[in-house]
């Protein structure tokens, strides 16, 4: 049986097979990776939004060319 007042120790590591990872590391790395996933996210989102701008742009009937249509006297000679 392990006593019960057992002390944690000063320098918590991750053991492997062969080395061990301080949770010091663990915790940078994780810290690293949600901030660039935060960073990247709102990148991603302000380009969406901009693509979203330009393709109402490009679809607005203002820019698209006039044609002309048949009146509706000649599609009824035909």
């Amino acid at each position: 049986m392990s006593p019960a007042n057992h002390k944690p120790s000063t320098n918590p590591e991750l053991n492997l097979l062969l080395f061990s990872i301080p949770q010091s590391l663990l915790v940078q790395l994780g810290t690293a990776s949600m901030l660039m996933l935060l960073t990247a996210s709102k990148a991603s989102t302000t380009a969406l939004e901009a693509m979203g701008q330009a393709s109402v742009e490009l679809f607005r009937g203002d820019r698209l060319p006039i044609l002309d249509f048949p009146e509706d006297n000649e599609i009824n000679n035909s």
